[in-house]
């Protein structure tokens, strides 16, 4: 993966996000607010009269001023906050960002073509996109599984490194976990509550010493990937950091870097029961290692040594099976007891950042930036199976429902699809929005969809929930 840290990962990042204010900007007309200090509107160039809950009814604002502006207004009313927006708001012909369409000089529909034509995909090959385009399968887009449910604008989902977006994940259907900024967060969607897990702008150390452990901790951790499965949750660092806590005991119980490589970046997190019944967790870094660790004894078990920066390993449903994938156009099938490579993995044009495993255990995903996913079967990996195509971006967060019906594939910004397996991956339902996403997980039942949308105007953290169609109900009336 690239190795932009700090400053560079927020230019990148504020690159983005710049496009993304542009359409709340350049494109809605002059309206009339109400309820704020005349001096900032002097400022601001905007007449106020009549304001109402959308902060984003606004034009003749600078791009730099933006987030200036909101912060002006919070702080004028200390009790202003975006509304979160429900289904029945949606239902009433509300967008599920809050955004005006209505107002605006240009429809959502040609905003959404621009864009598709202006948005630029990372690449590390150029134009590994158009080569890979081929190949992809032609899909229906008018599945329908997953139906909106709730925004929640109070939450903002972030990320700390834009090749990185896994920095969601559902313990059920109403607990999903989540950064934001420099804390750990969780948010309830029965109570609509969210709570600080833990902050990470301070000081992190363990309270027990353990085999392999850092006692003394660190200091203002930024997370580049996290995981959560039952009550525990780990946390990977820009800098190799490795953070683990369960989530009924207070405090951190384990602290490791295990690597001081300068390219040292934890790129994924996979927690795993292994073949043996134990608790474990796999960390990926950049240094081309992948490390398993034992959660019982808290120490490192196995490092396996790849010949090129690793950038997301999944496990298989039995535990005997990693799929790694990295700064390489092929992956390779590894063998988790001692690291050998059962087959190599080639069909991607560019470095792949996701992979997930079908709970069948036979057939995987891996998700590439050359905007492509491809499916592959265990049974013969001469070639993928299946080559899944994106709109916008590269392709990287994959995730399968438990019961294997369905595979979220994530692209980088705007666009999450919902492909049902059992069609073979010939329909999905397409969900689109406008903003980088940050994640996307199922929770453990299949019942909810979380979506992480990182945007200075419109972050929130996104909940669909399963359309189920009980036609004995049909049966009866």
């Amino acid at each position: 993966m690239s190795h932009q840290q700090g400053d560079d990962v927020d230019y990148l990042e504020d690159e983005h996000e710049m496009e993304e204010v542009d359409v709340f900007i350049d494109e809605f007309q002059d309206i009339e607010l109400d309820g704020f200090d005349s001096d900032v509107n002097e400022r601001r160039g905007i007449h106020l009269d009549g304001f109402g809950s959308d902060v984003d009814e606004f034009l003749d604002v600078e791009l730099s001023d933006v987030e200036s502006y909101i912060d002006e207004l919070q702080e004028t009313d200390m009790n202003y906050k975006i509304e979160d927006i429900s289904a029945a708001d949606v239902r009433n012909g509300r967008d599920i960002q809050g955004i005006p369409w209505e107002r605006a000089i240009i429809t959502r529909e040609a905003r959404r073509q621009i864009r598709l034509q202006e948005y630029q995909n990372y690449e590390n090959i150029p134009q590994s996109d158009e080569i890979s385009e081929k190949e992809c399968k032609t899909t229906k887009k008018d599945g329908l599984y997953y139906d909106f449910r709730y925004n929640a604008s109070s939450v903002i989902p972030t990320f700390s490194h834009t090749q990185l977006r896994n920095m969601i994940s559902a313990t059920s259907k109403h607990d999903v976990y989540l950064l934001s900024h420099f804390s750990l967060m969780h948010w309830s969607s029965l109570t609509c509550v969210k709570t600080e897990i833990l902050d990470l702008s301070g000081h992190v150390a363990p309270y027990e010493k353990h085999p392999e452990s850092q006692s003394e901790g660190f200091t203002h951790t930024e997370v580049s990937t996290l995981a959560v499965k039952d009550k525990l949750l780990v946390a990977g660092g820009l800098q190799g950091e490795l953070i683990v806590k369960y989530l009924d005991e207070p405090g951190v119980c384990f602290c490791s870097q295990p690597t001081y490589d300068d390219d040292a970046i934890t790129t994924a997190i996979e927690i795993k029961i292994t073949v043996s019944g134990a608790l474990h967790f796999f960390a990926s870094n950049n240094d081309c290692g992948v490390r398993d660790f034992d959660m019982e004894t808290f120490q490192l078990s196995n490092h396996f040594h790849l010949p090129w920066p690793v950038n997301h390993t999944s496990v298989s449903p039995d535990g005997r099976l990693l799929i790694v994938v990295g700064d390489d156009p092929g992956g390779m099938l590894v063998d988790s007891r001692n690291g050998m490579a059962f087959s190599h993995l080639c069909g991607h044009v560019d470095y792949s950042f996701a992979s997930a495993w079908h709970p069948d255990g036979r057939t995987f995903a891996t998700g590439n930036q050359d905007k492509t996913c491809r499916i592959w079967d265990c049974r013969n990996l001469s070639k993928s199976v299946t080559v899944l195509k994106g709109n916008l971006g590269a392709i990287r967060s994959i995730s399968y429902t438990s019961d294997g019906r369905f595979m979220a594939m994530a692209e980088s910004a705007d666009f999450v699809h919902v492909f049902d397996v059992k069609s073979g991956y010939e329909v999905e339902q397409e969900i689109d929005f406008f903003g980088e996403i940050s994640g996307v997980s199922f929770s453990p039942d299949t019942e909810s969809l979380f979506i992480g949308l990182r945007n200075r105007t419109f972050g929130s953290l996104f909940e669909f929930g399963r359309r189920h169609n009980y036609s004995y109900h049909d049966a009866m009336i």
